[in-house]
């Protein structure tokens, strides 16, 4: 095993962290609370920083606006340097105001569009001021019922609004435009899948890019066919890294489909898309409902390290004469033996090197963290999901 290929890999993937999967999430019918969960922007920083700390692969965190408005970005900005994280891609809110209950850039009316197309200009005043370059844009729009509204109109809308967005940027700002197949919307999504994110951003221009996330699609999409389609044409911009077993479930990375996620890594490095230089942000956009958030995060993360260990070993040379030669199973072998070879020794000496712990996930139980913050958060409100 390459020693010199694992540290490669290791030192080049840096993965966002979501400030919402360190708030209270629950399913449909009740979010649980927890001791010690954050009650603002700043603590969810500072939990966030705690992966960094023990895994050295999560060096930026990732806000949604308005759950983690703050009076001064500059402070929260000074915060997260203090912590040792940045802060990366800001996310937009236009699914949760009584306003968008019909939609919000595809809204029929000029006034709700311009409200959600507003809230974005605020997303963006929020870039300046803490430093990011991304703004992720994920909507709920869709209808209910056949005839509820024009298809077709939706998505003019949905382009003129995208548009004056994507005027407003910076220079060096890009727009990440997310689609999912379903929900909540029952009868239409109005970006429901990669082709239709993909042709509004490439109508906008070469600072608009795609985001896939592993839950977004329909039980059996093959998920590392769109990686190598998006990366080819340069318009993935944001991967979102999460695991489920029937729809979006947002469960731990790697804990449904261990082989999946070795297979997406595969196509992920051998495409480049790993290298800071490349641009894709590699985030963990999760909600942790049952088990403790830092932990979850932490264990997630390791996950993502081990399944790009192994994906860096597939005999690249080997892989390609066994294709050209139409050895099926042959080629099928080579990549099942760097799925099967266990990188956790390498690993761990890749952490030992860098002065972190062999077992991440065991250090930070062993540290007293979770003790401290259940003691010292008391009172206020606790952040949860959609607050």
């Amino acid at each position: 095993m390459s020693e010199l290929i694992t540290a490669d890999v290791l030192n080049d993937l840096n993965i966002e962290l979501p400030s919402w999967a360190f708030g209270n999430s629950g399913t449909r019918f009740r979010v649980f609370p927890t001791e010690g969960t954050p009650r603002d922007a700043f603590e969810k920083i500072s939990d966030a920083s705690q992966v960094n700390k023990f895994t050295g692969s999560a060096s930026i965190v990732s806000l949604h606006i308005p759950w983690d408005h703050v009076d001064d970005y500059g402070k929260l900005y000074k915060h997260a340097q203090d912590h040792g994280v940045t802060i990366g891609t800001i996310n937009s809110n236009v699914f949760q105001d009584e306003a968008y209950k019909l939609g919000s850039l595809c809204h029929p009316s000029p006034s709700v569009r311009r409200k959600a197309i507003d809230h974005h200009k605020f997303c963006i005043d929020v870039m300046r001021m803490t430093g990011s370059k991304d703004l992720k844009i994920w909507l709920a729009d869709g209808t209910n019922y056949p005839g509820q509204d024009s298809i077709a109109a939706r998505q003019d809308r949905l382009h003129e609004s995208l548009s004056k967005i994507y005027s407003e940027l910076d220079d060096d700002m890009r727009l990440l435009l997310e689609y999912k197949f379903f929900e909540p919307a029952f009868y239409h999504t109005d970006v429901p899948d990669w082709g239709t994110a993909l042709v509004h951003c490439q109508s906008l221009g070469n600072r608009a890019k795609v985001v896939l996330d592993t839950g977004h699609h329909a039980p059996g999409t093959n998920i590392e066919f769109i990686v190598a389609q998006l990366t080819r044409l340069n318009m993935l911009g944001a991967f979102d890294f999460n695991s489920r077993f029937y729809a979006d479930d947002d469960l731990i990375v790697g804990s449904a489909d261990p082989y999946q996620l070795f297979r997406i890594m595969y196509e992920i490095i051998r495409a480049g898309a790993l290298h800071p230089q490349s641009g894709v942000n590699f985030m963990l956009d999760q909600c942790h409902n049952l088990e403790d958030k830092i932990p979850g995060e932490i264990l997630s993360v390791m996950n993502v390290q081990e399944a790009a260990v192994k994906a860096s070993l597939v005999d690249a040379e080997a892989l390609a004469t066994a294709q050209q030669q139409g050895d099926v199973l042959g080629a099928n072998r080579i990549f099942m033996d760097a799925y099967q070879t266990d990188v956790r020794p390498v690993i761990e000496d890749w952490r030992t090197r860098h002065g972190l712990p062999e077992d991440p996930y065991t250090a930070f139980l062993e540290s007293g963290y979770m003790e401290q913050i259940r003691r010292s958060r008391i009172g206020g409100t606790q952040a949860g999901w959609g607050a």
